[in-house]
């Protein structure tokens, strides 16, 4: 009789495991969808009502916003590290550089989410942190490399990256309604601008910012209400 009872409710639980387990991806790929769209002011609440789950479900499953938000961006953010490692083993060090800066850039414009995480503070300070400091030396990697191949602006430092990535992304913030794709109209002016393609190359006009000044500057950004 007991052990009858025990498969009984092992029976009972697994298909609960599995609904909850269904509910967890269902309200993930909802906060996807609308964080990406949106971005981080989205609550809970309305991420309960586009899933058509209840709220308490949601709350259940993520107690506060920055759990859904780390839960949801790990894989994201860990997805341009991998970016970065993989534009290290181009043979071609000019192209893994516009590879590893044009896929990062078509991430952060298309998700306004990823880019309030990564470019903000609010949310996921912790694995924003990591991710800085695991593509640190592989941006400086892919600078030095293409620098050295001679096609990339000797003056360029691996800490203009970031910011550059700054400006694409604030484009695509002003223009998403407008043109939804006008951000690659820049990232190809940039991408003209870090060539030594051309003979007249202007100098800049003072050094890289720093580290720190380059996190001062990340601290302060926000994105424009919409």
């Amino acid at each position: 009789m007991s052990v009858t009872g025990t498969v009984g409710a092992s029976g009972a639980d697994r298909p609960l495991r599995r609904d909850a387990e269904r509910n967890r991806q269902l309200i993930l790929q909802t906060a996807h969808r609308v964080f990406a769209d949106r971005g981080l002011d989205v609550s809970l609440d309305e991420i309960a009502q586009q899933a058509g789950v209840g709220v308490g479900t949601v709350y259940r499953r993520f107690p506060t916003k920055e759990a859904l938000v780390e839960a949801l961006f790990e894989q994201r953010l860990q997805a341009v590290v991998e970016i970065g490692q993989q534009a290290l083993t181009d043979p071609d060090p000019w192209r893994g550089l516009l590879t590893f800066f044009e896929r990062v850039s078509d991430m952060l414009a298309n998700d306004r989410g990823l880019r309030e995480v990564t470019l903000g503070t609010r949310y996921g300070r912790e694995h924003v942190s990591d991710l800085r400091e695991s593509l640190q030396p592989i941006a400086t990697e892919l600078v030095a490399k293409a620098q050295a191949d001679g096609r990339l602006r000797a003056d360029l430092s691996a800490t203009d990256l970031p910011l550059l990535s700054l400006m694409v992304a604030a484009v695509a913030d002003y223009t998403h309604h407008a043109h939804p794709d006008a951000f690659r109209r820049y990232i190809t002016i940039v991408i003209d601008g870090l060539s030594t393609g051309r003979a007249d190359t202007t100098p800049l006009p003072f050094g890289p910012l720093t580290d720190d000044q380059v996190d001062q500057a990340m601290r302060t950004w926000h994105p424009p209400r919409r």
